[in-house]
């Protein structure tokens, strides 16, 4: 099998993108027939990274499978005995989560649990734009001030040493419940859960890849266990933990976080719960997304995750927390058709901040990472748009919105596969460079005086050339199988979706397919190519690529393909609009035959 990863599918050295294509795993050359579902199966588990002798517990990722003990984890059971000490005495519990999808769901985990307990939790999200990431002291006390005694910040804290000794001082428990990179000194909290804290044990640290809400969904475990231990439940009934599966899975996709071990089987059962529709927001959302089917893990990511993110990044912070814990199915239905609405808004604002991000692009076209930054841009959206010009550039981006007023910007960045971009970020800070900052491996924040944006560029671009030129050079288009246009059917696709779900860390499988002529190749919506492509075998198929109709390999398929034969590469999905199903590709990239 090595020798047959090495080789070059269809003898492709330089596809139009500049890629070689590389097989992920072993030869899956299957022409125009399908081999055993089973088989197909088998070898995408084998191809990211699966024991042969493990495929059984992969092939139906559960949570019994895959679940760690929580105890593992280093401040859990300390947590754990808190809040249910504050459970069993009626304290006032606020939980502070982040503004993003992860923070909404953790915070609403969190605050469902409670419920199901007996204990009404209060909730505070911090405004994007006023307040910015994280918690700040002046919060922390004044929610003390108000009756709290126990807070538990939710995919925040880890780096806030200032904030938290804030409420140290003030008398007040912080428990820290977060995912993102911490510092060797670890801020003054009753207990900091972290699977990414520097001295977590070798169990809890392999489940660096959680998002905030798995690791809040561990906390729920580890409380419910603790009462039970103190027999709470005797005269009650059990929260049920599963239920809230939904709501791990969502935070978990939209957070991008790395789809293998544990997180696969959150997401896989998640599905499961949520095509029940028990959460009265979620099935709001649902509906708001127009989905007339049972959600996908694509839909999580591209549907439902952008309307819970668009209230932090342009409207109003607690929208999300909100729609993901009421009970009143009118409520529900109003703030999921507010958040579609803030949606479509920052669709707008986006635009405009990325015409304006790219044109920025050109001075920078030697430099490992891009840094652009702009009077006026909309806070709310650099995220997004920096993943944008990620994708467009191959290279870390980071977009920062500059505000003349307060002489500094708020920043946000994305990086690409063998780039630890968040680890950059903490450096710098230690550099003096940022204000603040952190994140992980392939995002991070960052708040940087205007007056050190061009130094901080010049750094990054020093401190990562490396890596980032070892990641470039070992660019390539992996693929899991070829086929002949006979073989891109309906059966294909739910053959190779049994293998998932898929996502960041278990990547969706890609299908090369040729020789083929384009039949018709034109442009649709704002800038996707749309092709019908015809094979020797007399078999077409339809496929399209998004958002590509300026790129290299958009231009060669509109204007050079004409009478030339090519392979294409992409994913394989289901057309259902015609009578019957058929299987279409969305294109990645294509070459010459």
């Amino acid at each position: 099998m090595a020798s047959q990863a090495l080789s070059h599918v269809f003898g492709v050295t330089q596809s139009l993108t500049g890629r070689a294509w590389r097989w992920r795993g072993g030869n899956m050359e299957l022409g125009s027939g399908l081999g055993s579902g089973q088989d197909i199966v088998d070898q995408l588990l084998l191809a990211r990274g699966v024991e042969r002798d493990d495929l059984a517990r992969h092939r139906n990722p559960t949570l019994r499978a895959f679940l760690p003990d929580p105890s593992a984890f280093r401040d859990m059971d300390s947590a754990a005995d808190r809040i249910a000490q504050a459970v069993l005495s009626k304290e006032r519990i606020t939980i502070y989560g982040d503004y993003d999808v992860d923070g909404a769901t953790s915070s609403a985990l969190l605050i469902r649990l409670l419920r199901e307990l007996g204990l009404e939790a209060d909730y505070y999200i911090p405004d994007r734009l006023l307040e910015g990431y994280g918690p700040s002291g002046e919060a922390l006390v004044r929610l003390g001030q108000q009756g709290s005694s126990l807070i538990v910040t939710v995919d925040c804290g880890a780096m806030a040493h200032e904030a938290l000794a804030m409420a140290h001082d003030a008398g007040i428990d912080v428990i820290v419940v977060d995912h993102h990179k911490c510092a060797a000194e670890l801020p003054r909290a009753l207990a900091l859960v972290n699977p990414n804290r520097l001295d977590e044990e070798d169990l809890a640290a392999a489940h660096g890849h959680l998002a905030a809400v798995g690791v809040a969904f561990l906390l729920a475990i580890a409380v419910v266990r603790t009462l039970r231990a103190q027999g709470y439940f005797e005269s009650r009934k059990e929260p049920d933990l599963l239920a809230l599966l939904d709501l791990v899975a969502l935070g978990t996709v939209a957070d991008v976080a790395a789809l293998h071990g544990l997180n696969r089987a959150f997401v896989a059962q998640g599905l499961k719960v949520m095509a029940r529709r028990d959460n009265t927001g979620m099935s709001a959302l649902i509906d708001a997304s127009r989905l007339k089917r049972a959600p996908a893990c694509s839909d999580l990511g591209f549907a439902l995750g952008p309307r819970i993110n668009a209230g932090g990044r342009v409207g109003e912070s607690t929208l999300g927390v909100r729609l993901l814990t009421t009970e009143d199915p009118d409520e529900a239905r109003s703030i999921a058709a507010q958040l579609s609405a803030l949606n479509e808004e920052r669709r707008a604002i986006e635009a405009t901040v990325q015409e304006a991000a790219e044109e920025q692009l050109a001075a920078q076209h030697n430099r490992a990472v891009h840094l652009l930054a702009g009077e006026g841009w909309h806070p709310g959206v650099i995220g997004i748009v920096a993943g944008r010009i990620k994708e467009k550039t191959g290279k870390p981006s980071l977009v920062i919105a500059l505000d003349k007023a307060e002489g500094q910007g708020k920043g946000s960045g994305r990086s690409i596969a063998g780039v630890d971009l968040g680890a950059a970020i903490i450096r710098a800070r230690n550099e003096g460079l940022l204000v603040a900052g952190g994140g992980h491996a392939m995002a991070a924040g960052l708040t940087v005086a205007s007056d050190k944006v061009e130094a901080l560029a010049e750094w990054l671009d020093t401190e990562l050339e490396g890596a980032v030129a070892r990641a470039s050079a070992e660019r390539e288009m992996l693929l899991d199988v070829a086929v002949a246009p006979g073989g891109l059917v309906p059966e294909l696709v739910e053959s190779l979706e049994a293998g998932g779900p898929y996502g960041m860390g278990w990547p969706g499988p890609r299908v090369a397919v040729g020789p083929v002529r384009l039949v018709k190749c034109d442009i649709v919506g704002t800038d996707h190519v749309r092709i019908i492509a015809a094979g020797d075998d007399g078999r077409s198929f339809k496929g399209i690529a998004f958002r590509a109709a300026e790129s290299e390999l958009g231009q060669a398929l509109l204007h050079g393909a004409q009478g030339r034969r090519l392979w294409l590469a992409g994913r394989v999905k289901i057309d259902d609009w015609g009578s019957r199903p058929a299987a279409e590709l969305h294109l990645e990239d294509a070459a010459w035959a």
